[in-house]
């Protein structure tokens, strides 16, 4: 019984610094960033690990008041694709952590 007693208490430490990394590493991932972009580099999204958009850029060249829709669209693509990039950063860094274990309500 002592042995089980042992191991619970092992695995409690090593819990507790898993959330310790996870800890740092989501405010690590708030400094980190992707760019992405569309329409032949006309839009730019900065993105941050926290999947928090930092920035657009827009290519003025890409202002055509005949076609709003296709700039919507540059701007559409360009900040999914930056999100889709800061969360793949986000799963490869917690992999790193969790060691590949899908752990549900982490992030």
């Amino acid at each position: 019984m002592m042995g089980n007693m042992g191991n619970m208490g092992k695995m409690m430490k090593q819990v507790q610094k898993m959330q310790a990394d996870m800890a740092k590493l989501q405010e690590e991932l708030g400094n980190r960033t992707v760019e992405a972009s569309s329409g032949g580099g006309m839009v730019k999204a900065v993105v941050n690990g926290k999947q928090e958009i930092l920035s657009i850029q827009i290519n003025p060249e890409a202002v055509d008041p005949e076609d709003v829709e296709m700039l919507q669209d540059m701007i559409l693509a360009a900040v999914n694709e930056a999100l889709r990039q800061s969360q793949e950063m986000v799963s490869a860094e917690m992999g790193k952590i969790t060691g590949g274990v899908n752990i549900p309500g982490l992030f």
